[in-house]
């Protein structure tokens, strides 16, 4: 089959180039990190997540809720990977 006889591509037929927000992303790749152990990479993760909630307002609070609830919960998660066995205060 030749070029001439594929059909025409449509650039609007295309799915967009990213389906995730980059702090979706970043969030997967703490626990990426976590998982794998390394805690340094882990802590960096969530200090880029951090910043980025505190310079962009998010479009609805809902979105920005959900952000922070996941922000606290991987630091969390961070903490009791670091010191296994101990209860937070």
């Amino acid at each position: 089959m030749s070029e001439r006889d594929e059909p025409a591509r449509d650039a609007t037929a295309t799915a967009p180039r990213y389906t995730r927000r980059l702090s979706d992303k970043i969030l997967i790749a703490f626990h990426q990190a976590c998982d794998q152990g390394d805690y340094e990479i882990a802590d960096l993760m969530l200090r880029a997540l951090e910043t980025m909630l505190q310079r962009r307002p998010m479009a609805a609070d809902l979105n920005r809720r959900r952000s922070m609830d996941s922000l606290i919960a991987a630091h969390e998660r961070l903490w009791h990977l670091r010191h296994p066995g101990e209860v937070a205060r």
